[in-house]
């Protein structure tokens, strides 16, 4: 059994041996550049990551603000609209309008003159 495994890894070594150190360095290359790759992606989406944050912050900031100046006219609107009746629209020179109404006739009594080209 020994002597089974020993000659297993002797001719591993062997194969290894003839192409084994131009592809171990060619290996040893593709992992080093995967990892520098990789690492260059998790610092990108790091940054970006960080970036969208603070870019949040400040819009959720500025939605702030605007949600206090729209509360403020809405107040604005409603003690105005308290103030507003029938006496200052009188005052202002409005009037009431009475409604006029469209008079229906009957198809009957229309007339369509000739049409003479």
């Amino acid at each position: 059994m020994r002597t089974a495994s020993i000659k297993l890894k002797m001719g591993a070594e062997n194969v290894l041996g003839s192409a084994g150190s131009g592809t171990r360095r060619r290996v040893l290359n593709f992992f080093l550049l995967s990892l520098a790759g990789l690492a260059a992606l998790y610092v990108f989406f790091l940054g970006e990551t960080v970036f969208n944050i603070v870019g949040r912050q400040s819009l959720e900031r500025e939605a702030r603000i605007l949600a206090n100046q729209v509360s403020q006219l809405e107040q604005g609107y409603l003690s105005a609209s308290r103030k507003i009746d029938l006496n200052l629209s009188h005052s202002l020179g409005f009037r009431e309008v009475s409604p006029e109404y469209a008079i229906r006739r009957a198809l009957g009594s229309v007339q369509i003159p000739n049409n003479e080209l």
